[in-house]
């Protein structure tokens, strides 16, 4: 379990929620297509998160943080 100083927070503005999506994401004018750089959401800010994301581009993927942990 994570402790305190450890907990993985959203990101969005004001948020301090605990996460569990990341959105990967990258923008093609400054990042190679294979790079992904991570936005953490909770459940509430998943969407909006992923609509801002996804409107200027750059969402690549969302997936739950267990699935990303996993992964890595």
């Amino acid at each position: 379990m994570n402790s305190p100083e450890n907990a993985v927070i959203c990101s969005a503005k004001g948020c301090r929620a605990a996460a569990v999506w990341v959105l990967a994401w990258n923008n093609p004018k400054l990042h190679t297509p294979e790079r992904r750089k991570t936005w953490l959401a909770c459940d509430e800010h998943r969407e909006h998160l992923s609509n801002f994301l996804a409107l200027r581009g750059f969402l690549k993927d969302v997936v739950t943080l267990e699935e990303w942990e996993a992964s890595a």
